[in-house]
């Protein structure tokens, strides 16, 4: 069956080692746009703080969507309209806090517009605010800090991060107990930041929800990505592919394994499998 549908994730991916989108995948998308093709970026970022890549990728018009939190939203990318959500609550971000207490790792919770800071392990800091380095500063979430034994009540989040150098992550990750992959989804989404969203929501589970919104079977999408967290896009898709520079697991899991994202990987398997696919028939 003819691809009809693309979920590529960003970093490390789509985008090259220096977090820049190349002329060349601009190109490829826009050409698989032009042919009717449905694009869709899958990301653990927010939507305002990828709004200049949308911009740059031509992926802002009125029926484009995205998938944001790894899973957790599908919005409207020009206008931020939720078109699924599902989020952590109050008990949950406790629960969640007591592991990071246990790891002795510093924990910080997300929403759609800021991350909380509860007073991290002492001389243990985050370094989540690395993965916003590129993004432009009036996009990019804003650090707030809260009181741990306060928390609103709602307490609506998108998802937790515990972030630190990737060593000090694959130390604790083993001291995790059983109980809590029971009751929710955890895995490192970057090789310094470890994630936990709700149980069974990942990008997979979103990229599915929008084939069948759109009436597509599952061969008529295509999942493109690297990391852990795109697991589940490459197992889910009709077609999965791992860029060259992908984790092992990802690349066993996958179809076909592209070029890296620095050498327009992305491109590559949009006119091999997309375009091409379309002038041949």
């Amino acid at each position: 069956m003819e691809i009809k549908l693309i979920a590529i994730d960003l970093d490390g991916t789509l985008l090259d080692s220096n977090r820049l989108l190349s002329e060349g995948n601009k190109q490829a998308i826009q050409e698989a746009k032009d042919q009717g093709v449905k694009v869709v970026l899958c990301t653990g970022r927010p939507l305002r703080s990828m709004t200049h890549l949308l911009e740059e990728a031509n992926l802002l018009e009125e029926d484009d969507l995205v998938i944001t939190y790894n899973g957790g939203l599908i919005q409207k990318s020009k206008t931020g309209e939720i078109i699924k959500e599902i989020t952590l609550d109050r008990a949950e971000s406790l629960d969640i806090y007591h592991l990071s207490q246990q790891l002795n790792l510093p924990v910080n919770f997300i929403d759609l517009d800021y991350v909380y800071e509860p007073t991290y392990p002492e001389g243990i800091e985050s370094i989540y605010m690395q993965s916003s380095r590129e993004v432009p500063k009036a996009n990019a979430l804003k650090f707030k800090d809260i009181d741990i034994n306060n928390l609103p009540n709602p307490f609506k989040i998108n998802k937790i991060v515990m972030s630190r150098p990737g060593a000090e992550l694959d130390r604790a990750i083993p001291k995790i107990p059983a109980e809590y992959y029971k009751k929710y989804n955890i895995y490192k989404s970057q090789d310094f930041i470890l994630e936990v969203l709700p149980k069974y929501v990942d990008k997979g589970y979103s990229m599915r929800v929008l084939g069948e919104m759109f009436g597509l079977k599952k061969d008529q999408i295509m999942g493109i990505g690297d990391q852990e967290n795109d697991l589940s896009l490459v197992k889910n898709a009709g077609l999965g592919i791992a860029m060259e520079n992908a984790i092992d697991k990802v690349k066993e899991a996958a179809d076909y394994i592209t070029y890296s994202n620095d050498e327009n990987g992305v491109a590559h398997a949009i006119r091999k499998f997309v375009l091409n696919n379309r002038l041949s028939n």
